[in-house]
This record gives structure tokens, sequence and C-alpha cells, in this order.
């Protein structure tokens, strides 16, 4: 039986120009897919090793690579890599660049030719849009810098994006990208042109001013734009101390349900199922720490001890990644207790509500809250604490297994930290290293 395509992968390569750059468009990127394609498929990250090394193929529906630098995705991909993602997409599979993602994916690369500290041209082994993608489409480009940046106008191919609902133009995020030289000559090529530039350019665009891209490639398809329709301007922080960032901010605000439809209008181009309404992100979950035995759980915070902190009398783990914030049952008062149940509405993590913003599409730094870790040290938890997980069902079959079984590890199973919705469950596998240590020095 076939795997159901439901991972959407965002590239999240390490050898790019920018590092922190790179990972703010990843951010922005992977939020905006969450906000329209959740729950529908998992938006997650995945690596250039892993591109070259791991079955993702068979589940994956969308992959996307963000802006940043294409020599980088050059580098890391060229050869075994990109031989694997055209192999994907020309057998039904989808691919959506943004700015380097879009230059990467075009045959040939020519960008700030004649600038010698920043010229890069080259043949690209993807080559999904069959002709050039020359930029700077507009002049004032720097690497690690706003500089460029602009609120530049499209105007919408209507005729290609025949689902959903599409503006005539709209202004959208400008940093770096190219133009589609000739694109209209390449439709009987499978290429249609979705978006194109309404301003001056500063390079040759050939016949047009493709800003984005449709190409049909084999079984599959790939967009590649030039802007960023992805970012939503709530995002983007208007303090940077640039001259006329603001402003381009409050333009590119002002049109921002045009920019969302757009985007939307290329994820229904591409087959993919789009909620028609942004679906929240849901809220973090406390943590809870129980055992089948409320002694093992004392024992496990005793191994703790070392890394607990006090402040305003609250403990607290700062870890590598999180910090923590502890809160024993044998120390809860009826207000804490009625506090942590899911019916009431102030359950969430008090400090997640000052991360919150009216606007849905605004990016929380989920690194930057405190997590609330409820030790269970007297008993499990109660049902309505958690109420899609029994603790007490859970360690009553686990003694009943234990029981039947005269081979079983006397520990195994017998302590949990459960939570409902966390940040990410590799972050917690790999990278809560100090608690780790004290369980496992070695």
């Amino acid at each position: 039986m076939a795997t159901k395509r439901m991972n959407i992968l965002v590239y999240s390569g390490m050898n790019i120009v920018n590092l922190t750059s790179f990972v703010e468009r990843s951010c922005l990127s992977i939020a905006s897919l969450r906000r329209l394609l959740s729950p529908s498929y998992a938006v997650i990250t995945v690596s250039g090793d892993a591109i070259i090394k791991e079955p993702w193929t068979a589940s994956c529906a969308l992959l996307v690579f963000p802006g940043g630098a294409d020599l980088g995705y050059c580098r890391t991909l060229n050869g075994e890599g990109n031989r694997r993602i055209s192999q994907y997409v020309e057998r039904g599979g989808l691919y959506v660049g943004f700015c380097a993602g879009g230059y990467y994916a075009s045959r040939r690369c020519e960008f700030e030719v004649g600038n010698q500290k920043m010229e890069v041209v080259g043949n690209r082994e993807l080559a999904f849009f069959p002709g050039t993608c020359r930029g700077c489409a507009f002049p004032g480009f720097v690497y690690h810098s706003e500089a460029g940046t602009r609120a530049t106008q499209l105007r919408i191919t209507k005729e290609s994006l025949a689902k959903g609902s599409v503006p005539d133009l709209f202004r959208s995020y400008y940093n770096g990208g190219g133009v589609f030289v000739d694109a209209p000559k390449f439709k009987d090529r499978g290429v249609e042109v979705l978006a194109s530039f309404t301003d001056k350019l500063a390079v040759d665009p050939g016949e047009g001013s493709a800003s984005a891209v449709y190409c049909k490639v084999g079984e599959g398809a790939a967009i590649l734009t030039s802007t960023h329709p992805e970012f939503a301007p709530v995002n983007l922080d208007q303090n940077i101390e640039e001259p006329g960032f603001a402003k381009i901010v409050e333009a590119l605000k002002e049109d921002d349900q045009q920019r969302r439809d757009f985007f939307k209008a290329c994820l229904l181009k591409l087959g993919l199922q789009v909620n028609q309404d942004q679906i929240a992100v849901p809220s973090l979950s406390r943590l809870h720490l129980s055992s089948a035995d409320a002694s093992d759980t004392l024992h496990i915070v005793e191994a703790l001890e070392d890394l607990i902190s006090m402040q305003d009398g609250q403990e607290y783990i700062n870890d590598e990644n999180d910090v923590f914030h502890l809160q024993r049952s044998s120390k809860w008062s009826l207000t804490s207790i009625a506090d942590a149940l899911p019916s009431i509405p102030n359950s969430l993590l008090d400090n997640q509500e000052a991360h919150e913003n009216d606007n849905q599409d605004k990016i929380i730094d989920y690194n930057k809250i405190v997590k609330r870790l409820l030790i269970h040290d007297q008993q499990p938890p109660e049902s309505k604490e958690t109420p899609y997980f029994n603790h007490h069902a859970y360690y009553a079959n686990l003694k009943h297994y234990e029981s039947q079984s005269h081979n079983t590890d006397p520990t195994f199973g017998r302590s949990l930290l459960y939570g409902e919705v966390v940040t990410s469950t590799n972050t917690m596998l790999e990278k809560y290293l100090f608690v780790y240590r004290q369980f496992a020095p070695d």
C-alpha cells in the first residue's frame, strides 16, 4: 500500500553564507506553511544529510527551499542530493523555492554579474525552470542586511491561478531575488508565469518580467519565486536601523491579505489541501512527571537537585535549550490544582500568553517560554489533568504486563514525562543534555 504523503519538508542545511539569517527565513517559511497547511500536513525541517541518506521521498508532499544563498545548497547537495530531489519531483513530488531556492532550481544562476565581490554564475543541476534566473532584480542588495529590501509590486497572472481568490496587484517582500528570464518562451515546456514585476528592473529580463513561475517537471511540479510571499510583515522588525525599512513594512502590512491570498493560490496550484481559514498553532501544555511508584519520581527529582535553582521561592531548571518551572504536587494549593485543570481557560502557560498576538501570523519564540513541569510525587495525574491519556490505566496495565513476563526490564516504562503539546520531541530527546547527564554521565 502506498504511503500517504503528509510531510512538508523545509530545508535547513548548514552550508550557507549567514546561518542566523537563514534560520530566521526558515522559521518564517515554516510558520506560514503551518498556518495554511495544518493539520493536513506536518511541516518539519530536513537537513542536507537527510536528503542524501534517508528515505524521505515516500512521505514528502512538498519540499521547500527558503531564502539564503544557493552556493551553500550546491556545496551540500550537488550530485547525490540533487539526483534524489530531481527523481522525487519527476515521480510526482512537489518543490517550492523562495528567492535563493528559485535561483537554485533554475537551469542557470546569474547573480550580480560584473560585481567581483558578489558575482555568482553557473549552471544548476535541478533545472526545474529551463532558463536563467538573473539578479539582483533591483539594486542595493547587501548580505546580512535589509539594505536592498523593498516592497515590490507584482502583477498576478490570474488565468494561471484558477483556484482561490487572487488580487490583480500586491506588494511583496523582496531582498536579492532574480527575474526568470524569457519565462513566457518556455510555455511549451510546461512553464507558466504566476506573477511579474511591475517596476523597472536592474537586469535584462528578456521577454516578460516573471517574478514567480510554475514548472511542470515529469509527473510533479515546482513553483519558484523571486520574492517572499510567505513572509508575514507582522514578523518583520520595524525597529531595524535601515533607512526607510519601517515604511516598507507598513506597505507590506497594507497588502498582507493579498499576499496571503496569492500564497494560498500557489499552494492550491500544486494540488495541496489548503485551509481556507488559518489554523492557530496550539498552545504549549504543561509537562507531567510521574512514576508507577511515587518514590521513583522522588529519586528522579533528587538526581536533578544540582540543576535546580531558586527564584522568588520557586524552583527552576535552566537546561541548554529550555527553562523549566518545577511545581510539586505535594506543595500544591487548592488554587494551583484548579489552575492546572484543562477546563480552566487560564490553564495554558502564563508566560506564553505574553508572547501571543492578536495577529495569528505572529511567530512565537517558544525557546523563550518557561515550560511548566508538574512533578507528581504522590500519585500519577488524574484524568482531568491529562484528559487525552489515562496514567492510572497505563500503570495498571504495565503492572499486569510485568506480572505475565519474566524477562521484563524492571525499570522500563515505570516513569513518564508526558505533555500534550510540546515544541519538539527531537529537542526533548537531543537537547536536554544537562538533565540527561544527571542520569547517564557518560
